[in-house]
């Protein structure tokens, strides 16, 4: 029995872990590197495996960088079945078939410039994200087993961090050898708004775990709702418009959560516009609304009677291209939600460049931002950034509330881990340096390793 890591191993993204056991190869989600155009080119270069050799993919959520290299893995010969959550299969297919218009719409633009030398390829196309939608199969429900094949049973335990989101328990025999091994996942806060906390197993020999807040605990919920009330209290005091770099899977919902919250409370203005600008989220907020069976019994029995939990006063839904743009002439007074959370790419880029450089609009980051990234560069205090070709100043008000985040901080980490009950060796993966030593600090009695990318090691 091996594990190989091939993607997550000493940073943040691109998950991707190999399990060979029982004659068979199994991979652990296949997730994209993200944050800045410069991981091109490992997002494009070998798998270190043979996709035609995979005999089954098991996915742990649908974020980009679990399931964001999957249709590549496809188009480059995997045949197996892909097994998840029903919620991660509707939000995998969205994901993926996003990415795929994302990098066309990159490749013509490159293309169109002359970059890179005329050499730019999109990895995938949305034909490729079809076929990788097709070869879904069994569905996974949390807790309950699956024989996968003579040796190998997996069991998908809540996770707590997106719609669907799973921590995947694999029962591994070969001969008089046994192991239970855990992969984590992406872990979620515990006590959020949409979602049941996360529930692992127990009696576990090994543990791959997330530790990308594994140095540091986020604020309360109570009081980031709090000050996400302020700010949008103040910015309409200001009459400028309030900029949210969103993250379509999540995020955007528990956003429109907290502002129904807050305009029933009256610490909202009722009536102002809120513009949900993007049609992944749009989507995203619609699969939701499909899966009761994943999110908190209040928020499910609202939607089995009817009622739904993310329409409120104000809202507007923007899917089309044209009805986006129109949105740069709105001076004043507009909530403005849009991709990517990071400020990578998407429609926020527009929005920030029509809205950075005027004193009295907002910008409010409410997630994670990798180092390299737009986000990260305004956070750290960047006085001009460039957009579309243009040196934009920074005059807007920036605002950044960390509590939101879908990952459970140090503290819940450590809570985590320890529900587990005694696995040997802890596989730490999903975070930078710091983050990940941090918390290897803080694991006693036990075997605690950081592997590199391609290190394999025996169960």
């Amino acid at each position: 029995m091996k594990l190989t890591f091939h993607g997550a191993a000493r940073q943040v993204t691109g998950s991707c872990h190999l399990i060979e056991a029982a004659g068979k190869l199994i991979l652990i989600d296949c997730g994209m590197f993200q944050g800045s155009h410069e991981l091109y080119d490992d997002n494009a270069s070998d798998f270190g495996f043979d996709p035609r050799q995979i005999d089954l993919l098991l996915l742990t959520h649908a974020h980009l960088d679990h399931c964001g290299r999957i249709p590549l893995l496809v188009k480059r010969g995997f045949t197996g079945e892909i097994i998840s959550t029903s919620a991660t299969r509707d939000l995998a297919r969205l994901v993926m078939l996003d990415a795929a218009h994302l990098q066309e719409e990159e490749a013509r633009h490159q293309h169109r410039h002359g970059k890179r030398g005329g050499h730019y390829e999109a990895l995938y196309d949305a034909v490729d994200a079809l076929d990788a939608a097709g070869q879904f199969g069994r569905v996974a429900t949390y807790r309950e087993r699956i024989q996968l094949c003579p040796g190998v049973a997996a069991t998908f335990h809540d996770a707590g961090h997106i719609l669907g989101s799973a921590s995947i328990l694999l029962e591994l025999t070969e001969g008089d050898q046994q192991r239970r091994v855990l992969f984590s996942g992406d872990i979620g806060s515990y006590g959020r708004a949409l979602l049941n906390d996360p529930d692992p197993p127990q009696d576990l020999d090994t543990v791959v775990m997330e530790t990308t807040y594994g140095d540091r605990d986020h604020r309360t919920l109570e009081a980031s709702i709090g000050e996400f009330h302020d700010v949008l209290s103040e910015a309409a005091d200001r009459g400028g418009n309030v900029i949210i770099p969103t993250f379509a899977l999540e995020r955007a919902q528990e956003l429109l959560w907290y502002l129904r919250l807050g305009i029933e409370s009256g610490v909202i203005e009722s009536g102002q516009s809120i513009y949900l600008d993007s049609p992944m989220a749009v989507s995203a907020t619609r699969i939701f609304a499909r899966h009761p069976e994943a999110m908190r019994p209040e928020l499910a029995r609202m939607i089995h009677d009817g009622e739904d939990p993310f329409r409120i006063p104000g809202l507007h839904f923007t899917r089309d291209a044209s009805d986006s743009m129109a949105l740069n002439h709105v001076r004043s007074g507009a909530i403005i939600m849009a991709g990517s959370g990071m400020c990578t790419g998407g429609r926020i880029r527009h929005h920030l460049r029509h809205n950075l450089s005027h004193a009295d609009c907002s910008v409010i980051f409410v997630g994670y931002a990798a180092e390299g990234t737009l986000a990260r560069r305004l956070i750290d205090g960047a006085g001009r950034v460039k957009l579309f070709g243009d040196e934009i100043p920074v005059r807007a008000s920036l605002h950044t509330v960390n509590g939101f985040s879908a990952h459970a901080g140090r503290g819940g980490l450590l809570e985590w881990h320890r529900s587990l009950r005694g696995p040997r060796q802890t596989f730490l993966v999903h975070g930078e340096h710091t983050a990940m030593d941090s918390f290897a600090r803080s694991l006693d009695g036990q075997v605690v390793r950081t592997p590199n990318m391609g290190q394999t090691f025996e169960l």
